[in-house]
C-alpha cells in the first residue's frame, strides 16, 4: 500500500530545478511517483512506505541543493 506525501520545498527557481528533485527522487526505491512545482513551492511524492520512509526523501531533497520546510 502506498502513502502520499506533500512536501514544502525552497530553493526550486525553475522547471531545471523541478526537474532535478524529480530525478533524484524517482531513482530511490520505493519512490513510485514525483509532481515537482517550483511555483508552488511544493513537492507531491507518492512512495511505499515498506520501502522507503519520509526522512529519506526529504534527505535526498536536501542532497539535490533544495530545502525541506
Amino acid at each position: 500500500m502506498s502513502e502520499s506525501a506533500t512536501l514544502t520545498v525552497t530553493g526550486m527557481k525553475c522547471g531545471g530545478c523541478e526537474n532535478t528533485v524529480t530525478t533524484k527522487l524517482t531513482s530511490l526505491a520505493g519512490v513510485l511517483s514525483v509532481k515537482a512545482s517550483h511555483q508552488d513551492k511544493r513537492v507531491d511524492v507518492e512512495f511505499d512506505p515498506a520501502e522507503i520512509d519520509l526522512e529519506d526523501i526529504e534527505d535526498a531533497i536536501s542532497e539535490a541543493g533544495f530545502t525541506v520546510e
